[in-house]
């Protein structure tokens, strides 16, 4: 069973995060630059919220707004779901259905160690299958 942990290890501890009296529009920028589609929100080092590009689809698209003039802290989703490093790819898996999120911050003794998205989960669990199938060939093959 992979843990959250394990996942970390491979992908990097890299927290790319804003702080919430920024610009929608230099949040975007930062995104834009990082190839990603969400930013933790961090006041100083407390976790406050996420931003994520549908954050700014749903609040500054649709609602006619600017990305220039609209603060990080307007739009943040702020009920954010955390996971720990122990927990399972399945749980957390399961958590982002449960909850239709694709970002997880990830804290281990109250400090943010890093963040998993759907994409990681993903491909844990492709990798474990690609494993699994693999022990079950040389098994039967006999190898």
């Amino acid at each position: 069973m992979t843990i959250i942990k394990h996942v970390l290890a491979k992908k990097g501890h890299d927290v790319h995060a804003i702080p919430p009296d920024a610009s929608v529009f230099d949040a975007l920028k930062m995104m834009a630059e990082n190839n990603i589609g969400s930013l933790l929100v961090l006041d100083g080092d407390k976790l406050v919220g996420l931003i994520t590009e549908r954050n700014y689809a749903r609040e500054i698209i649709l609602k006619g707004r600017t990305s220039p003039e609209t603060l990080v802290r307007d739009i943040m989703t702020t009920k954010v779901s955390c996971v720990r490093p122990d927990q399972s790819v399945d749980e957390c898996m399961a958590l982002m259905t449960a909850r239709t999120v694709r970002h997880l911050p990830v804290i281990e003794d109250g400090q943010l160690i890093g963040v998993v998205s759907i994409g990681d989960m993903v491909n844990s669990i492709i990798h474990d299958q690609q494993f699994l199938i693999e022990e079950l060939e040389h098994f039967i093959h006999g190898r």
